[in-house]
């Protein structure tokens, strides 16, 4: 009888090493974590079809300005178009050239609908149509949440990189469960130099 309470005295104390290890190895806060980016990811692509979805009916109602420029527009068009064509799916996170190939298409539709605004400066009738003034504010507020969302994604993914990348937990994430760090978002390269303002 002794040598038998020795074993299962054994068996439990291994039981619980085995429970305190898995415990210390990160693999809960890894997971939690990377349920958090792609809860913020799936607010960044949110914002994205908002806007998206926004954008026809921006075209729609500039078109009905009379003279007004086609090469801007379909620029804007052919922008959307090229930009929820690219879809990136959590699990691709990691992929540099697919995230940068996602983020660069997010930015030329950025890019064509500044230069949208700013056209439509040169069009008073259209300034003062209520409908364009009304999606005008709606793409305004878009592009705040869009910059809300990319935020707290990017927040997120620096603490998921951080347990992803910090020892002992780069043991699990990379042994145990094959997770890599994930892309973060870059600033425009424009962003570097300070626009000039001229009167």
């Amino acid at each position: 009888m002794p040598k038998l309470f020795c074993k299962s005295n054994l068996i439990v104390a291994l039981g619980l090493v085995t429970l305190l290890s898995i415990s210390g190895c990160g693999y809960n806060d890894l997971q939690g974590l990377d349920e958090e980016v792609k809860g913020a990811w799936a607010e960044v692509q949110n914002q994205y079809q908002r806007r998206a979805d926004l954008v026809p009916n921006l075209v729609a109602t500039v078109k009905g300005a009379a003279n007004f420029e086609q090469e801007t527009l379909q620029k804007v068009i052919e922008a959307r178009s090229a930009a929820t064509s690219i879809k990136l799916d959590a699990q691709a996170l990691s992929d540099p050239a697919m995230f940068k190939k996602f983020e660069d298409a997010q930015r030329n539709l950025s890019g064509a609908l500044s230069r949208l605004l700013v056209v439509v400066e040169k069009y008073p009738d259209l300034k003062a149509n209520q409908n364009f003034r009304d999606l005008q504010a709606q793409l305004e507020g878009t592009e705040n949440r869009v910059a809300v969302a990319r935020g707290r994604y990017s927040k997120s993914v620096v603490e998921f990189n951080k347990k992803v990348r910090f020892f002992p937990t780069n043991l699990t994430a990379q042994y145990l469960l094959g997770m890599k760090v994930r892309e973060n978002f870059s600033a425009d390269p424009a962003a570097e130099k300070a626009p000039q303002v001229k009167f």
